[in-house]
């Protein structure tokens, strides 16, 4: 018996090495490339996750990894009598912005609830539950009543005009909120969506947590709904240019998987002429994932959403090299490039939906997809999807990762207050304003800290990248970027085991 089980496992292990000898498990291939295996993918999520722990504010736990990181904005909140202490600074700044706060917990949950079993095989999901978590907890304290949402804590002006770490700030910590006096949909709606799709993920796990996940989202959607109007509030940082309908949309969707309750779907059904055309997935415009949650619907069977079907194809369609539609350039290293201010976040949330409409597809038993004249399969889309992942990761022109602390070859100067000037345990003496500018932005050394996982901007249209902490356009990392990263990661986990799995059944006979 015990025997057998050795000679089992020896087999068992010849066939791994074997694979992964095939596969080049190495810290860099033949090409100079950052390996893109599944050890390789497992720990890019893991980076990817662990970036969000970096992001903190508030008060930090004793299960906190990044250790250069401490307690900071422990009074946010005060001057209204409010606790808004917590959250996640939005970037390589220190104000707290609510409305891509939330987009980023809506991403995160989105991933956790469609790769469940791939995150948990890598043992991440627990800390991904933990990143959700420390935003949902922000905004349910955030929402104060039921037409009253803090939207931001920190004033972004003052904030960019100081380089200093969270532990050491002393700008304005400004309160914005929305009313049904002073309304912000899009903020309030996006909150929505947020809690809603957490409540998914927690709803095994944590029963009473997810139902007031689920009652604080309704109520906000009510809120965004009720007292419709434009949110300005986090302008000219974010500022609305789609308007409010797609995220009532996003949040109805979200709404109506977590809840099953109709009144939702039917939200959007009687809605739908809002639906339109799209070029990028974002913080501000969340049309491409409404379409894609609800044509997810329509290949289960309710073909009254067959408008975000073809809506969330059209968006597909002019991602894919080859189509025949209007195409979204890609640079000469085949990197989806939209525009050039952080690039990489349309790119990852892009590459999130391919993957998403890929597995749709083939659960549906779907052959694939039409764009004019050209056909894409199931595959073929998510092999077009793995290649941006790739790329990020090091398979690209410049031969280096565009995730602090993955491969050999990463950003050292990225764009972050924190990463740049030493820890308080490294120097505890106080850095200010001005002095954080003299001494660590103008700085040509790298990062004291490497921000491990943060995924910057990325490269240019021809595919080149200055590693200049002064770039924020290319060297800034943002909470969102790295949320929908986590959901274009995730998916090639399980690819990499069905290959293994592929790799024995053909090979076995030679055991």
């Amino acid at each position: 018996m015990g025997q057998g089980r050795i000679t089992r496992l020896g087999v068992w292990g010849l066939i791994l090495w074997h694979f992964l000898a095939r596969n080049k498990v190495t810290a860099i291939d033949h090409e100079g490339f950052c390996s893109t295996t599944t050890f390789a993918y497992r720990d890019a999520l893991g980076k990817a996750i662990l970036f969000f722990e970096g992001q903190r504010s508030g008060k930090l736990p004793e299960s906190q990894r990044v250790k250069w990181r401490g307690n900071s904005a422990l009074s946010d909140g005060k001057p209204e009598n409010v606790n808004l202490i917590g959250g996640y600074y939005d970037a390589g700044d220190n104000v707290k912005f609510g409305w891509p706060m939330a987009y980023s917990v809506s991403l995160l949950s989105w991933a956790a609830v469609e790769y469940q079993r791939e995150i948990s095989s890598v043992n991440q999901l627990g800390y991904l539950r933990g990143a959700i978590r420390w935003g949902t907890d922000f905004i349910l304290r955030a929402h104060t009543s039921p037409t009253t949402l803090y939207t931001q804590v920190g004033d972004g002006n003052a904030d960019h005009q100081c380089w200093e770490r969270p532990e050491d700030m002393d700008t304005p910590r400004t309160l914005s909120r929305i009313t049904s006096d002073s309304p912000g949909s899009e903020a309030a709606a996006e909150s929505a969506a947020a809690l809603a799709s957490a409540s998914i993920v927690f709803k095994k796990v944590d029963s009473i947590y997810s139902s007031r996940l689920l009652n604080h989202s309704k109520s906000l959607f009510e809120f965004a709904d009720k007292h419709r109007g434009s949110y300005q509030a986090s302008c000219p940082f974010y500022c609305s240019y789609s308007g409010y309908q797609d995220e009532l949309l996003w949040a109805a969707a979200w709404l109506y998987k977590a809840s099953e309750d109709n009144k939702y779907l039917d939200y959007v059904l009687s809605n739908q002429g809002w639906s339109q055309v799209v070029s990028e997935f974002s913080w501000d415009n969340k049309f491409a994932g409404a379409q894609m949650l609800l044509a997810k619907e329509f290949f289960g069977g309710n073909k009254q959403l067959s408008q975000f079907k073809i809506h969330v194809e059209s968006f597909v369609c002019a991602l894919m090299p080859g189509s025949r539609s209007v195409r979204i350039e890609t640079t000469p290293g085949g990197l989806l490039y939209i525009r050039d201010s952080s690039n990489l976040q349309y790119v990852t949330s892009a590459t999130m939906l391919l993957f998403l409409y890929s597995k749709t597809l083939n659960t549906a038993h779907i052959n694939g997809l039409q764009c004019g004249s050209a056909h894409f399969s199931a595959s073929q889309i998510s092999a077009f999807a793995k290649s941006q992942v790739d790329y990020i990761l090091g398979k690209n022109p410049m031969k280096m990762s565009y995730m602090a602390g993955f491969g050999s070859k990463f950003p050292l100067q990225i764009h972050h207050r924190g990463a740049s000037i030493p820890s308080i345990g490294a120097h505890p003496a106080k850095v200010s304003c001005n002095d954080g500018y003299s001494s660590y932005y103008h700085s040509s050394n790298p990062n004291p800290n490497v921000h491990v996982g943060a995924i910057v901007g990325g490269p240019d249209s021809n595919d080149q990248f200055k590693d200049l902490r002064t770039d924020y356009s290319h060297a800034e990392p943002t909470t969102y970027m790295n949320a929908a990263f986590v959901g274009s990661v995730a998916p090639l986990l399980a690819q990499s085991e069905q290959e293994y799995l592929h790799f024995f059944q053909t090979n076995r006979q030679n055991y």
